[in-house]
C-alpha cells in the first residue's frame, strides 16, 4: 500500500499473518503434523478408505461410494474446547455409514481459521460431511443433532443452521469444478438445473428448491431486532463481526453497531469476540461521562450475533487525519510550513493525553491507543474508540493482542502499557514509521534522529520519547549493514540485498521458496510479484547469477500445482516468462497451453491479472521465439483491448496506474506498434494513458496523483509513477503524442521527501525506478536531487537480516523478500538506476544510459556520474 492507503486504510488480514515467524509473514498452519495432530487419532477408517491432506484437510473417500458432483454438505461446528469431543462422535459415524468426509489437521490449525482476522468464509468449519442424497442428508442431520447435544460452535457464514446445535447446511460442489472470472482465476462453480456452470453461491442458491425438513430451520432464523436499524456504512468487518453505522427506522438516530460473532474471532490467547464484547460494554459504563469516550446505548442480539449500540463520535480516524496533513509528503516546504505541523500535533497530543487521564482517573488502562482508534473532529478534537482490551489498572494481566507498532512489551503493567502507546504516538504522529520497531527495535535511535533533523521539536520531547521506549532488558550490540555507512558503497550493498533474499530460501517447502507478501497464500508462492520467479529473474538481470537449485524447485511447484490464474503479475504467464528465458521452454509450453482456455473469459484489462500483462508476454514469446502465432495472438488481445477502452466508462474507482490501470494496456499497444509499425497503436496508447489522467487529480504542491478515496497516490501499481513510466515510454517513440503536456505534472509526484514502505510497487523503490527513467530521457535537476534523497532515506527502511540487508513489506510488520512488496523489487530499483537494468519485463531496456553509471567494483567506492552526480 502506498501512503495513503498504509495510513488510512490498513489492511487488518495481514496482522494475522505476524503471529508465526519472528521475521516474515507466514501462514501458521504450514507443515504441522505434531503429537496433537487430529489425523494421528483417527482410527477405523482403514481397508476400503482413501486418505490425503488437501491444504488444511484431511480427506476420507471410501471406495464403494459414488460421489456425485454436487449437493447438500453438513458443516460441523465447535469450540476448541468441544473440537476433540466433536471428532471422537463424528469420524466413527462417518465411518460406520460410509460417508465421505473431511476435517481439519490439528487443534492449531482450527484456532488459526477462527483468529480475529482469518478470513470469514472459513471459520467455523471443522468437519465437512457429503451425504449422497437427501434421504442421507435427513439422516445424518437428525443422527448427529442428537449426538451432539449441548455442543457450542461458532456460526458458520452464508450456511443455513439445523435447529440450535453445531450442523450447518449448504448446497455446493463435493467434486472440484472451477470456472474463470472477469480476472483470469479459477472460481468453484455448480451446475444449475438449466445446465448453465455459474459461481458457486454464498449461501443457498435462488433457483435450488429446498427439502421440506429444512424450511422450518429457515423460517426460524429470520433476523427480528436488526429489522428496527438501516445500516448506513460498514466501517469494519472481520471475522469477528462487524462494526457499522447505522439508524434507528423509528426517529433516524445513528448509532454505531459493534458485533461479536460468538466462539470465534480470538485472540492469541483464545478469548473469543463476545468475551471482548462484554469487556467493552463493562468499560463504558464505567467511563460514562469522561470527555472524549463514547455512550453505550443499549446491546441487542441479533441471529445469535451481540451487539453493543454506542454513539458515534464524530471526525475520521487519526490515520486518514494524518494522510490528509503530513507535510513531508508535500514539495516545497517551508520552516514556517513545518511549525504550524508542528504546533497543531502538539495541540492534538495534549488533548488525547486529557482523555487518556480522564480514563486513568477511573482506575482502567485503554490498553489499545493506536492511530486507527483515535478520531480527529474539523476543529481536532479528539475521542477514543474501541474499548475490548480495556481493563483495571490493578490487574496483574492485561489482555493479550493490540496493534503492532503501538503495543507495549510484555514487561509493561497497568497504566505504563498507555504510556508507552503514547510515547509511540508521539514519534508516530512526526515519523508514521514505528511499526517496524515491533520487527527491529533498534531501528528506534535512526527514527529519533530522523524526526530530530527534520522537525523543531520542543526542549526534551525525543528525550522523553526515548526514555519511555528504550527496551529495559539487556540487548545484543546493533547489527549494522552497509547501508549504515557514512560513504554508502552501492556495490556492497546490492550484494547484501541480494545475499539476504538467498539466505530467506526455503527449498524444503512445497507453498513457497522467497518468504514476501500475505498474496503467496492466496496466489501461490512461483509468480512474478509475489513468487519465486520474479525473485529468481531479478537476481538474474542484477548481475547476482542463476541458481539452479531454486529453478528446479519453481519447475517442480509449477508442476504439481501450476498457477491458477492466467496473469502476468499474480498468476501463470509470469512464471511462464521466466522459464522461458531462463531455457525452460517445455515447461513454459506446458503452462500456456494449461491457460489459453482461460483467455477468452478474461476481461480484466490490467498488466496485473488481466489482458494486458497476458498480451505483453505473448509479444515477448513472439520475438524471443520468431514465433508468429504468438504475435498474432498478441495482437488479437490488443485489439480486444482498444474495443474495451473505447466502450470502457469511468469507474468510481479504476486504480489508475501501471498495474491496474489503462496505463499498462498503453504499454501493450506500444510494443505492438514498435513490432507492427502500425501508427493507429500510438493512438490507442496515447488514448489509453488520457484514460488513466482523468483518474487523477491536482495536488496542493502542483503535482498531478491518482484519486484514491479521499487521498492521493503517486506509486507505481497504483498512481503517477506508473503512468508517468508508461508515457515516459510513449514519448520516447512519439514525442508530439497529446498527453505530452501531463508528464511535469505527474513527474513532480515523484519528488517527496516521504514514503511509508520501500517496496517497488507501493513504495519508494517505485519511485527512484521512475525517476531514473525520467532522467535518463530529461535531465532535470530537481528529479536528480530527489533521487539523490530517495536513495538516503533507503538507510531508514533497512533492517538487518543474517548480517545482511533486507527491507519491510506491507505494513512494515514482517521482512519480504518479493519483488512487488520487498527487497528483491529494491534491488530491482537500484539497478535501474545504476545500471540501467529494466525495471520491469516489457519496459525498455536502458543499459547504456545508466542514470549514475557503472559503479567502480575493482576499487570499492562507488562512483557516480550523469545527471546529479558526482563522482
Amino acid at each position: 500500500m502506498g501512503f495513503g492507503e498504509a495510513l488510512a486504510g490498513m489492511d487488518l488480514r495481514y496482522e494475522a499473518f505476524c503471529f508465526a515467524d519472528r521475521y516474515f509473514y507466514d501462514a501458521d498452519g504450514y507443515g504441522i503434523e505434531t503429537l496433537e495432530s487430529w489425523v494421528s487419532s483417527l482410527s477405523g477408517c482403514a481397508s476400503g478408505w482413501r486418505r490425503f491432506d488437501r491444504g488444511d484437510w484431511h480427506v476420507c473417500l471410501h471406495d464403494g461410494v459414488n460421489l456425485p458432483m454436487q449437493g447438500w454438505k453438513v458443516h460441523v461446528s465447535a469450540t476448541g474446547a468441544d473440537a476433540a469431543r466433536v471428532l471422537e462422535v463424528v469420524r466413527p459415524y462417518c465411518v460406520a455409514a460410509r460417508l465421505p468426509f473431511k476435517f481439519l489437521r490439528s487443534p492449531r490449525i482450527y484456532a488459526n481459521r477462527n483468529a480475529k482476522y482469518a478470513d470469514r468464509s472459513v471459520s467455523g468449519k471443522l468437519i465437512t460431511i457429503y451425504p449422497t442424497g437427501e434421504h442421507d442428508l435427513k439422516s445424518v442431520l437428525e443422527d448427529l443433532n442428537g449426538q451432539l447435544d449441548g455442543v457450542r460452535g461458532p456460526h458458520i457464514p452464508g450456511d443455513l443452521r439445523y435447529a440450535d446445535g453445531p450442523l450447518y447446511v449448504r448446497y455446493g460442489g463435493f467434486v472440484e469444478r472451477m470456472i474463470t472470472n472477469s480476472r483470469g482465476a479459477l472460481i468453484p462453480a455448480i451446475e444449475r438445473p438449466d445446465g448453465e456452470v455459474v459461481p458457486e453461491p454464498v449461501g443457498l442458491p435462488g433457483w435450488l428448491e429446498l427439502p421440506e425438513f429444512l424450511k422450518p430451520h429457515v423460517n426460524a432464523q429470520q433476523p427480528g431486532e436488526v429489522g428496527r436499524y438501516q445500516v448506513l456504512k460498514v466501517l469494519q468487518q472481520t471475522n469477528a463481526g462487524g462494526v457499522y453505522l447505522a439508524s434507528r427506522r423509528s426517529d433516524g438516530r445513528q448509532y454505531v453497531l459493534k458485533e461479536a460473532r460468538p466462539h470465534t474471532g480470538l485472540d492469541p490467547d483464545g478469548t473469543d469476540a463476545v468475551t471482548r464484547l462484554d469487556r467493552e460494554a463493562r468499560t463504558l459504563i464505567r467511563l460514562a461521562g469522561v470527555p472524549g469516550t463514547p455512550d453505550l446505548q443499549g446491546r441487542i442480539s441479533v441471529s445469535g450475533n451481540e451487539v453493543l449500540l454506542i454513539s458515534p463520535m464524530p471526525g475520521v480516524p487519526l490515520s486518514r487525519w494524518l494522510a490528509r496533513n503530513y507535510p513531508l509528503t508535500q514539495r516545497d516546504l517551508t520552516k514556517t510550513d513545518l511549525n504550524r505541523y508542528v504546533e497543531r500535533v502538539l495541540v492534538l497530543l495534549a488533548r488525547v493525553e486529557r482523555v487518556l487521564a480522564g480514563i486513568h482517573r477511573r482506575g482502567l488502562v485503554y490498553g489499545d491507543l493506536n492511530d486507527r482508534n483515535i478520531i480527529v473532529d474539523d476543529d481536532d478534537s479528539v475521542s477514543l474508540v474501541d474499548f475490548e482490551l480495556s481493563f483495571a489498572a490493578v490487574d496483574r494481566r492485561r489482555p493479550s493482542g493490540g496493534t503492532p507498532g503501538f503495543r507495549a512489551p510484555a514487561d509493561r503493567s497497568g497504566y505504563e502499557v498507555d504510556r508507552y502507546a503514547f510515547a509511540v504516538l508521539r514519534l508516530w504522529m512526526f515519523l508514521p514509521m514505528t511499526m517496524a520497531l515491533d520487527l527491529e527495535p533498534d531501528k528506534l535511535a535512526d527514527f529519533v534522529r530522523q524526526v530530530r533533523k527534520r522537525f523543531d521539536l520542543p526542549l526534551g520531547y525525543l528525550e522523553e520519547v526515548l526514555a519511555e521506549l528504550r527496551p529495559r532488558s539487556a540487548r545484543s550490540a546493533r547489527r549494522r549493514t552497509p547501508l549504515d555507512q557514512p560513504d554508502i558503497n552501492w556495490t556492497s550493498v546490492r550484494r547484501s540485498i541480494a545475499d539476504g533474499v538467498l539466505a530467506s530460501a526455503t527449498p524444503h517447502r512445497t507453498d513457497r521458496l522467497f518468504p514476501g507478501d500475505i498474496q503467496q497464500f492466496a496466489n501461490g508462492g512461483t509468480g512474478f510479484g509475489y513468487g519465486a520467479a520474479g525473485v529468481l529473474h531479478v537476481l538474474d538481470v542484477s548481475g547476482f547469477g542463476r541458481f539452479p537449485a531454486h529453478e528446479k524447485w519453481l519447475i517442480d511447484a509449477v508442476r504439481k500445482q501450476p498457477p491458477a490464474t492466467a496473469g502476468f503479475w499474480d498468476g501463470a504467464h509470469g512464471a511462464i516468462h521466466v522459464l522461458d528465458n531462463f531455457g525452460y521452454h517445455d515447461d513454459a509450453d506446458r503452462l500456456i497451453e494449461k491457460v489459453e482456455p482461460q483467455l477468452a473469459s478474461i476481461t480484466c484489462h490490467s498488466l496485473r491479472a488481466g489482458l494486458a500483462g497476458v498480451g505483453l508476454n505473448l509479444l515477448h514469446l513472439a520475438t524471443s521465439r520468431q514465433d508468429a502465432g504468438h504475435l498474432w495472438h498478441a495482437i488479437e488481445i490488443g485489439g480486444k483491448l482498444t474495443a474495451m477502452l473505447e466502450n470502457a466508462a469511468l469507474p468510481k474507482r479504476g486504480r489508475a496506474g501501471l498495474m491496474h490501470g489503462w496505463s499498462g494496456p498503453a504499454l501493450l499497444f506500444l510494443r505492438l506498434f514498435e513490432r507492427t509499425r502500425d501508427r493507429g497503436w500510438l493512438d490507442h496508447a496515447d488514448l489509453a494513458i488520457r484514460r488513466d489522467l482523468m483518474e487523477c487529480a491536482r495536488t496542493p504542491d502542483g503535482s498531478l496523483q491518482v484519486r484514491d478515496r479521499q487521498n492521493t497516490l503517486p506509486y507505481l501499481e497504483v498512481g503517477s509513477a506508473g503512468i508517468a513510466i508508461a508515457m515516459e515510454e510513449l514519448l520516447t517513440a512519439w514525442p508530439g503524442a497529446s498527453v505530452a503536456s501531463e508528464l511535469p505534472k505527474l513527474r513532480r509526484a515523484l519528488l517527496a521527501e516521504f514514503v511509508i514502505q520501500p517496496g517497488l510497487m507501493l513504495g519508494r523503490a517505485g519511485l527512484i525506478g521512475a525517476l531514473a527513467a525520467g532522467l535518463r530521457r530529461d535531465p532535470d535537476p530537481h528529479a536528480s536531487r530527489a533521487l539523490d534523497q530517495h536513495l538516503e532515506w533507503l538507510a531508514l527502511h533497512a533492517v538487518p537480516y543474517q548480517g545482511h540487508v533486507a527491507f519491510p513489506g506491507t505494513h512494515l510488520f514482517r521482512l519480504s523478500m518479493d519483488v512487488a512488496t520487498g527487497s528483491a523489487g529494491v534491488l530491482l530499483a537500484l539497478a535501474s538506476a545504476l545500471d540501467g537494468v529494466q525495471l520491469l519485463p516489457f519496459l525498455s531496456d536502458n543499459t547504456a544510459l545508466a542514470v549514475f553509471g557503472l559503479e567502480s567494483v575493482s576499487s570499492g567506492r562507488s562512483v557516480r556520474v550523469g545527471p546529479g552526480g558526482r563522482a
